[in-house]
């Protein structure tokens, strides 16, 4: 019997889930931290990982200790210390920030479909990360991916493009990671098979 099912995700002990959505056969590794966000039909994510304010898209591959919408501190103010906004776990009298709150929450990492995010990837606040495109491990991405794209270094710079521009166009109008579980399972021998230029020329 399969291991991932539709209905509910795969979540490993230890972990932390709050105010989060999940898509069909997701897996989540253990020890992982997923808060205010949602993960997309098919992705995981490897153990001890912290995933915040963020959409991940669908077959996103996020390997261990890897941290998606890594939050700021408040750098403008006098101090940057958590009782600034935590302030309720310092005082009885004090609440918390709502404010503070509701502005890191609102900063949305957006992570696309059939991306591979490696070890120990850190993607900051606001970051969107194109469809097709890879981080490599180790790499702090503070501005924008394009879509098939490999970046890798601290801060990211592009390594080189994973398919030429004109194979990406197809595969992102191709979209098949908007196909159903069946037709998945029809064409995965051509998945396993077929280089990414002979799989966009059969299946457009």
């Amino acid at each position: 019997m399969a291991r991932l099912l539709a209905e509910e995700p795969f979540i490993h002990p230890d972990c932390t889930i709050t105010g989060s959505r999940f898509g069909a056969y997701v897996e989540i590794g253990a020890g992982s931290r997923v808060a205010n966000a949602v993960v997309g039909d098919y992705s995981y994510c490897d153990r001890s990982c912290d995933i915040a304010n963020a959409e991940v898209g669908k077959f996103a591959n996020i390997a261990s200790f890897v941290r998606i919408g890594a939050s700021d501190h408040p750098m403008e103010k006098a101090s940057l210390h958590h009782f600034l906004y935590r302030s309720a776990s310092y005082w009885d009298d004090a609440e918390d920030d709502a404010e503070w709150f509701a502005r890191r929450a609102g900063r949305t990492a957006s992570i696309g479909h059939d991306t591979w995010i490696g070890h120990g990837a850190m993607i900051k606040p606001e970051v969107n990360i194109g469809h097709g495109a890879v981080v490599a491990s180790g790499t702090i991405v503070t501005k924008d991916v394009a879509p098939y794209t490999i970046v890798g270094g601290n801060t990211a710079r592009v390594i080189r493009r994973r398919y030429p521009e004109a194979v990406a166009e197809q595969m992102m109008e191709l979209a098949w990671w908007d196909w159903d579980h069946e037709t998945l399972r029809t064409a995965l021998p051509d998945f396993r098979s077929l280089r990414a230029e002979e799989f966009v020329e059969k299946y457009s």
